[in-house]
């Protein structure tokens, strides 16, 4: 249970409500239209089995047909592959559909830390309660893993050497929740911001707010599921190491930390996910589905599957390389939890809400007292302090960095590892886009001034009423002012 001090609500303008409503109508397409998110729907799966394909059979390079008479022959091997090694069989579907079904058990029945959302505009305003419970479910998770490897009834192993099969069944597992959810919504007449295009409306979704008893599913989804297994994949390459080589390497030990300090930033910051644009705008569709189920947990951890299956000769570092490594990653980290949360916890403190849940770790400067913000015509507010003074995505250029260091770890043997990074920045360049353009809605300003200002990721934004009055003015903001 939540225990909070109540004071002064913020909402939005009239101005702001009209906006609101602008933003929850099909205007425009995204990602290409129809036929882009076919080229995605269609090109992710072959992809992630082509990659995964070059990874373990061919020593990590990239491979291609020799010749044009070799097209055919080429796309045999790459099936023989996919239907040998990465067939959706009995057994991946029992451990997949497993821990779905352990997740969804556990969400529904372990006690919760209950958050109230932002504000929804396509439901007048109301807000939503979110049963954060993430934290008990994990740790009863980790438990039960180790008592399921110790006593053989599942070595962890088992996860990295199915990583095809179990691969397939997400796939599939991704394709039925997403049309699924699609027909089911559109049955029982809750679809939102619909397009017309069956294609489109499945990728992008039609349900906003999906909930399953106590559980909201796409909170759900977006830790239970992808983190737990990106997770695991890593501690299963370093129990596969153990039994083979008797030890596990630096570089194997670095993602188990990578992934276990996402994880659990994930799971002990629940709370923070429900202020998200992800939770109250975005609906559940394939391109939030697809991605949670198979996605993330099977594209982001290329260099554990490249180093449970290579020499570690390959990938040794000195000492100063291993030091500057686990550094870069840890000072990343930080930046990013922290950024994360000093924005999460201004937007509940425009609620209303100024005690928060305290879980581990709580890091230094996770909380603002009096931060400084931005007032826009809209009604929001703009924070622009804590990182958020020094860059306009602090949260962004952590998180790639962290990234970045996942491919690092396993140097140059494969730039398959680093598809996490390449793709990452694709992501973010569109997220950035999207918020600016929320931006200039919200703030209501001329295009020139705010590519001026917003624009720029490391531009500060922290200025003060007294010599920024003229600044802001010109801008379209109301005044910059400390939280009540």
């Amino acid at each position: 249970m939540s225990v909070r001090h109540r004071a002064k609500v913020v909402g939005p303008t009239e101005e702001g409500k009209k906006l609101d409503k602008l933003l929850d109508s099909h205007t425009d397409y995204e990602f290409g239209g129809p036929w882009g998110v076919l080229a995605i729907m269609s090109g992710f799966p072959l992809l992630m089995y082509y990659l995964w394909i070059c990874l373990v059979f061919y020593d990590g390079h990239l491979v291609f047909p020799d010749a044009l008479d070799d097209l055919q022959p080429f796309l045999a091997r790459m099936w023989a592959h996919i239907s040998v090694d990465a067939s959706p069989n009995l057994y991946a579907c029992k451990v997949y559909l497993g821990l779905i079904a352990y997740q969804l058990f556990l969400a529904w029945i372990v006690p919760g830390y209950s958050q109230e959302g932002l504000p929804v505009p396509s439901l007048a305003y109301k807000t939503l309660v979110y049963k954060c419970n993430a934290i008990g479910c994990i740790y009863i998770t980790w438990i039960s893993a180790i008592v399921l490897h110790t006593t053989h009834v599942f070595r962890l192993t088992q996860i990295i050497d199915n990583f095809g099969h179990l691969m397939s069944v997400a796939m599939l597992v991704g394709f039925a929740v997403s049309f699924g959810m699609y027909f089911l919504t559109v049955a029982t007449g809750n679809q939102i911001r619909m397009s017309g295009n069956l294609l489109y409306d499945v990728f992008m979704g039609a349900c906003l707010n999906p909930r399953l008893g106590p559980i909201d599913l796409k909170m759900w989804l977006e830790v239970r599921i992808p983190w737990v297994l990106v997770f695991f994949m890593s501690v299963s390459g370093a129990c596969k190491q153990y039994e083979e080589l008797g030890y596990v390497t630096p570089n194997m030990a670095f993602m188990c930390l990578a992934t276990w300090l996402y994880l659990n930033a994930c799971i002990k910051g629940e709370e923070c996910i429900p202020q998200t644009w992800d939770m109250f705008h975005e609906k559940w569709g394939f391109l939030v589905i697809f991605w949670n189920f198979a996605g993330v947990p099977f594209s982001y951890i290329y260099s554990v599957v490249y180093m449970a299956n290579h020499d570690p000769a390959n990938y040794r570092f000195s000492t100063p390389t291993y030091v500057l490594l686990y550094g870069t990653l840890l000072t990343a980290y930080y930046i990013w939890d922290t950024a994360m949360s000093q924005k999460s916890r201004f937007k509940m403190q425009t609620q209303g809400i100024t005690t928060f849940r305290k879980t581990f770790p709580q890091l230094p400067w996770g909380t603002l007292k009096d931060p400084k913000f931005i007032q826009t015509a809209h009604g929001n507010r703009l924070l622009v302090d804590g990182w958020w003074g020094y860059s306009r995505k602090p949260n962004y250029v952590a998180d790639w960095i962290m990234s970045l260091t996942w491919g690092l770890c396993q140097g140059t043997c494969s730039p398959i590892p680093y598809f996490y990074s390449v793709f990452f920045v694709v992501v973010l360049i569109h997220r950035c886009g999207r918020d600016f353009e929320r931006g200039y809605a919200h703030l209501n300003m001329a295009h020139g001034f705010v590519v001026e200002v917003m624009h720029s990721l490391t531009q500060p934004l922290r200025s003060t009423w007294a010599p920024g009055e003229k600044v802001c003015r010109r801008l379209g903001f109301v005044q910059v002012k400390y939280m009540p």
